[in-house]
């Protein structure tokens, strides 16, 4: 794999706008070639009063000395994207769904810290909606590795009779509920402007329309994050999410958890929008595979 060292992350508006450009010239399917380039970013360095505005928006606790577990994603999202927007990538940026996300957080991450990220796409799979990409990301502290993720986005699109069925549906019984959330209109846009991810499907009821949307829908890690702010995390931890049906704004769900490091997030009706859990990352047998 090819490394790449940027200077500095970049900005967010024009790889959005090359991504819209190129999407509608790709052509999306799991055996596509993917790049094989490997983008390193050293020495970055967390902007307090962003981290405050997305601490707000998710309900986690602003001033504390660590970042929430969720947050180095959106350090990583900028390199993501560069990633995603390039023409190398076989699938359309516009319209892409974050689909899960697998965090490990080695230990805790001070907020005042310098650290050094690198992104890349692992590869492609075939989906019974269309085709997701694996995109990783890392995050090294003195060399080693703190905190490392694997996010997967799906391009929906048609498919052959041999498509894998994707994840298996959740029909388990539902988690106590321990909390309702009355989600406003203006989420998706206090999210975006906090994290950066300005997707159109999460802005504006014209927009998400565009893409099969009937309004605008809740970032998946907007709701695994606000999930996480309730649930709390500490230290060292595991964390899986598959966000399952998208969370329509505005709207109403409903959290809930066990005790026992499962969570999830259902709509009024109780359909199934997101479950994940929360479980302590191994003493032995985990060395890190960035």
């Amino acid at each position: 794999m090819n490394a790449v060292t940027l200077t500095a992350a970049p900005a967010l508006a024009p790889l959005l706008a090359r991504g819209a450009l190129r999407s509608p010239f790709k052509r999306p399917a799991p055996d596509a070639a993917v790049p094989r380039t490997r983008l390193l970013l050293h020495g970055v360095r967390v902007d307090l009063a962003r981290l405050a505005a997305y601490e707000r928006v998710c309900g986690f606790p602003t001033g504390e000395p660590d970042l929430p577990v969720t947050y180095p994603h959106v350090l990583g999202f900028p390199l993501a994207m560069r990633l995603m927007s390039g023409r190398d990538f076989p699938l359309p940026l516009l319209g892409l769904v974050h689909t899960s996300i697998e965090i490990v957080r080695v230990t805790a991450l001070p907020a005042d810290g310098s650290y050094d990220l690198s992104v890349w796409i692992e590869g492609l799979a075939a989906h019974r909606r269309g085709t997701e990409a694996t995109v990783a990301t890392a995050v090294r502290s003195g060399g080693d590795v703190v905190w490392e993720s694997r996010s997967t986005y799906l391009a929906r699109h048609r498919t052959g009779p041999g498509a894998s069925p994707g994840p298996r549906e959740d029909t388990d019984v539902p988690l106590p509920v321990v909390a309702e959330w009355g989600l406003s209109g203006d989420v998706g846009r206090r999210y975006g402007a906090a994290s950066g991810d300005r997707n159109p499907i999460h802005l504006h009821p014209l927009t998400a329309r565009l893409f099969g949307f009937p309004r605008a829908i809740a970032h998946g890690m907007w709701t695994v994050a606000r999930c996480l702010a309730a649930h709390g995390t500490g230290g060292s931890a595991v964390v899986r999410a598959g966000f399952r049906a998208p969370v329509l704004l505005p709207g109403t769900v409903n959290y809930g958890t066990d005790g026992s490091g499962r969570f999830e997030l259902r709509g009024a009706g109780g359909g199934l929008h997101l479950s994940g859990e929360v479980r302590p990352l191994p003493t032995r047998g985990w060395t890190g595979t960035a």
